[in-house]
């Protein structure tokens, strides 16, 4: 039976690093996804309201759709800022790609971006928000151990009325093949079924990762927006005033084209553990990353399998990580 890797986070990926930063007084983060070596990547966007950079290049009739590190941040479009950070410190690693001999070093940083900007932090920045200096700071911190809750681009973060964060799970296939899942959980829907206290992703639990806590009676689940009246007096009902951003990371040698496909089946993870998901409130976005170290071979028919055994793995590993972030955050109270 397929079990998690040993950190249960997503640098069970060999190779990939995390990095994490945030501002206290403006209650936001940054969290980079580094794989300095250029992944095969791709991206999936389903939320209403996404704030993104770099997506386009990923696609799969593009002439670059590799990925040198992926930048998760709050702070909605000023946040976008982080992954201008991040590039300058890889550039000046001489990482990225080269034009021209002797040019400078041209790393590919695709990001998204949730909103956290009416979490009462101080977001009095003028011209000089802060968001570049925590990417760079970010990835001086990365490594493979990292925190979960709220921390990084999770910081600020809300789960429908609840606290949201950050969180991370993992799986090994066996045969060298492990799925990572690091996720910045801000959805409008809700992590929790009616009682308020089992989460929806409780099928996919292992060894009591999220509490363990598991239905004790039937259970309905015929609301379409659960706490509407509440989420509108909390100001979530707004286009773009949440999302949910996720990276996903394979050991495959997976093609654009097929990491797309597992991006897309791992969105799958969301409705899982979120009700509802992909709203026209949020802005749901999932990332796929892929190292190339383990051969899916050249037989197609054999490739389809696997990447569909990828792309499932990877929805089970985002519900979990789903769940983790916002458990991870249930005792943090504000200073």
């Amino acid at each position: 039976m397929p079990r998690p890797a040993p950190r249960n986070l997503i640098t069970d990926v060999p190779g990939l690093t995390v990095g994490c930063a945030q501002d206290e007084a403006v209650r936001s983060g940054v969290t980079v996804v580094l794989c300095p070596e250029g992944w095969s990547a791709a991206v999936d966007v389903r939320g209403g309201g996404p704030g993104v950079r770099e997506t386009e290049t990923l696609a799969p009739e593009n002439s670059f759709s590799r990925a040198h590190a992926i930048c998760l941040s709050g702070g909605s479009v000023f946040g976008l800022g982080a992954a201008d950070g991040v590039a300058s410190i890889l550039s000046s690693r001489d990482v990225g790609v080269r034009l021209a001999a002797g040019s400078l070093a041209i790393p590919i940083v695709p990001g998204a971006v949730l909103h956290d900007l009416a979490n009462g932090g101080d977001k009095s920045w003028g011209l000089d928000p802060p968001y570049r200096a925590l990417g760079m700071a970010a990835v001086a911190a990365a490594g493979q151990s990292f925190e979960l809750g709220a921390v990084g681009a999770g910081r600020g973060a809300k789960a429908g009325l609840v606290k949201g964060g950050l969180g991370s799970a993992s799986i090994d296939l066996g045969g060298g093949l492990i799925v990572g899942a690091l996720v910045a959980a801000n959805p409008v829907g809700s992590v929790y079924m009616p009682d308020g206290e089992t989460f929806w992703a409780w099928p996919f639990e292992i060894d009591g990762e999220y509490g363990g806590r598991i239905p004790t009676g039937a259970v309905s689940a015929t609301e379409p927006l659960p706490d509407e009246s509440k989420l509108g007096a909390a100001g979530r009902l707004r286009t773009g005033a949440n999302t949910t951003l996720a990276v996903i990371a394979v050991t495959a040698d997976l093609s654009t084209a097929e990491a797309k496909r597992v991006a897309m089946m791992a969105h799958d993870g969301m409705g899982r553990a979120v009700r509802p998901a992909h709203t026209a409130f949020d802005g749901d976005v999932v990332f796929a990353l892929a190292s190339g170290a383990v051969s899916l071979g050249a037989d197609p028919a054999i490739r389809s399998v696997e990447v569909s055994r990828l792309g499932s793995a990877a929805a089970d590993c985002l519900a979990r990580a789903i769940a983790r972030a916002v458990y991870e955050a249930r005792d943090f109270r504000e200073s």
